[in-house]
């Protein structure tokens, strides 16, 4: 007989350290913001966390995603076309009276939205640029500043990010997302984990197809 659930599961209300600073920010269940994170309208998934001295913008995170210390998703563009690149162009607010944010230069950034999908990992410093899409299963190497699309389960490194290699070969890849592990209900999830830890890819594959909810 399964534990009673109240004993099994911790309680699954997000996690904000008191120094992060978010704002316009949705929050699934699990999710942990740490130490001095900074999130303006960014949404982040079921079980994801932010390490301390992460900031975000502008992007929706999928489930299961670790981001570490450091790191920058969406680092905003300056427009680079006009007399100065400084702030005054766009937030002339915080200088001046009677003058606002620029609308169409913030809807601009708004309009360059990162997208994260599921199991995605983003190592210590790395940057994210404007506009970028990350595929399921990723990973993003340390210090590593991304410029282009990361595809499923693909690992880039370097400045700027190139592809090192993939994670699986594309059949196990192709199984993995049929899988759509991150989606099961938390009680099959948790059953899962002792076979994550102790079987090969290829065999949990094959025992977790067959009891896939």
């Amino acid at each position: 007989m399964d534990p009673n659930p109240a004993l099994r599961f911790k309680d699954a209300e997000p996690r904000i350290h008191p120094t992060a600073e978010l704002k316009s920010c949705k929050l699934g269940r699990y999710a942990a913001i740490g130490e001095r994170v900074i999130l303006r309208e960014v949404t982040v998934g079921d079980f994801s966390y932010f390490e301390r001295h992460a900031e975000a913008i502008y992007t929706t995170i999928g489930k299961f995603c670790s981001i570490a210390a450091n790191t920058r998703i969406n680092a905003l563009e300056h427009p680079i076309e006009r007399l100065t690149t400084h702030k005054v162009s766009y937030r002339p607010n915080e200088y001046f009276r009677y003058l606002g944010v620029d609308g169409d230069f913030k809807a601009r950034r708004q309009g360059k939205a990162v997208t994260i999908g599921h199991d995605v990992w983003i190592g210590h410093g790395a940057v994210i640029m404007p506009g970028i899409s990350i595929g399921n299963g990723a990973v993003i190497g340390a210090n590593a500043v991304v410029t282009r699309d990361v595809g499923d389960y693909e690992i880039v490194t370097g400045v700027p990010a190139k592809p090192l290699r993939h994670r699986f070969s594309p059949e196990i890849a192709a199984r993995i997302e049929a899988l759509a592990w991150w989606d099961w209900p938390i009680g099959h999830l948790a059953d899962a984990i002792p076979d994550m830890q102790a079987m090969p890819i290829e065999a949990f594959l094959d025992r977790w197809e067959a009891r896939k909810p």
